[in-house]
């Protein structure tokens, strides 16, 4: 427990992923700012990229689980991590156990906190595909939003998703993105932080940058297998006209299918998973994001950067309405026809880059920590 705190002022982050804890720093930074006692539990679900995410915003974990072990299959991380995590909030008893978006370490702390008896904030809530997939976490979200008390919303259609679906308009709240306050942060530290931005120029100094820079990402469980090898051979079709930087994901299905179909090509640059200031580096300077990452579709528009979505749905339905994002799918004709066009369609680029941003302007934390505070605040509990 934080230095000086009692149990009814801490809030308790519980998060394992790279994307959970550089959307969550934002909001631990804002509740340290006002003075607050945020603890952050790691589950280990993401290891040493977790670990590193944290340190660019100069965070560690409190405690972590280390729950992670060789080949787990979601169930198993999430039958592990309930009991464990109970256990934990059984002992700290905070003032409200906090979640971010739809992984099994966010599936597992509302379930264990629920049984807790202890409140709930679900970080980036009402995020909706309309589908069953991305699996498991659709799911995930959609439980996630049964347990939780206060329902942090990042836009109007993630609001509007809630109350459809029964959620009572009170305990939620739009925010905008916690991953846009994340962006500009670390876009401030780039521009400040000569010497680290130096060190990634040289870092990155072999991609030709004479060439456009196609910048790829792609890791997601229902692109394994047969989608995932389309996606590879659009890429390796597209190095003829583009740089092709793909920071190879370490999950051994997709590692050893990306390294089986790219590596030592012309043109393409595998390279291992990047720490959060140097992904924002080559986001700031790429042509075109092309993913199947949640984070990346909210990002790159934030940065001017046009997003071709490796998906058949997504959740980030905004991005494709206000023209930020397209959805390509995984075959591997569309992805390369979507490339080409664009790469030879300066106006269409240009469009897409300059499209109204529907994820917020950046305050996500300040809204999210005023909610917070406003229901679970120990002077709140006191009125109460």
């Amino acid at each position: 427990m934080a230095m000086g705190a009692t149990p009814e002022e801490v809030f308790l982050f519980v998060a394992g992923t790279r994307p959970e804890a550089v959307k969550l720093a934002p909001v631990i930074l804002e509740l340290q700012a006002r003075w607050q006692h945020p603890m952050l539990l790691a589950t280990g679900q993401h290891l040493e990229l977790f670990d590193d995410a944290l340190a660019a915003f100069g965070l560690v974990a409190h405690e972590n689980l280390d729950i992670m072990r060789h080949a787990q299959t979601p169930a198993e991380v999430v039958g592990t991590l309930v009991p464990a995590l109970a256990r934990r909030f059984a002992a700290l008893r905070p003032a409200a156990v906090i979640v971010q978006g739809d992984t099994a370490t966010a599936f597992a702390g509302a379930q264990a906190a629920a049984y807790a008896r202890l409140p709930l904030v679900h970080v980036e809530a009402g995020l909706r595909s309309g589908s069953d997939e991305p699996f498991p976490e659709e799911m995930h979200r959609r439980a996630i939003a049964q347990m939780a008390d206060l329902h942090l919303a990042p836009t109007t259609g993630a609001r509007a998703a809630l109350i459809g679906e029964g959620i009572a308009p009170v305990a939620i709240r739009i925010t905008g993105n916690t991953g846009i306050a994340a962006l500009n942060w670390m876009q401030a530290r780039l521009a400040r932080d000569t010497a680290l931005a130096a060190t990634l120029a040289r870092r990155f100094a072999g991609i030709d940058r004479r060439r456009p820079l196609l910048l790829a990402t792609v890791h997601r469980r229902e692109n394994h297998g047969v989608r995932l090898a389309a996606i590879l051979k659009a890429l390796l079709a597209l190095a003829e006209d583009a740089e092709i930087v793909l920071p190879v994901h370490p999950h051994p299905t997709v590692a050893g299918a990306v390294q089986a179909a790219l590596a030592e090509r012309a043109g393409v640059h595998l390279l291992p998973p990047l720490d959060y200031p140097a992904f924002v580096w080559l986001m700031q300077r790429a042509t075109l994001a092309l993913t199947d990452s949640g984070g990346v579709q909210e990002e790159a528009p934030a940065l001017g950067l046009p997003v071709l979505v490796l998906r058949d749905v997504t959740e980030r339905q905004e991005g494709l309405q206000s023209g930020n994002a397209r959805l390509v799918g995984t075959d591997s004709a569309a992805i390369i026809a979507a490339v080409r066009g664009l790469l030879g369609d300066a106006h269409a680029i240009g469009r897409m880059a300059e499209a109204a941003l529907p994820y917020g302007t950046g305050d996500a934390a300040r809204l999210s920590v005023d909610a917070m505070l406003a229901r679970f605040g120990r002077r709140a509990a006191a009125a109460e």
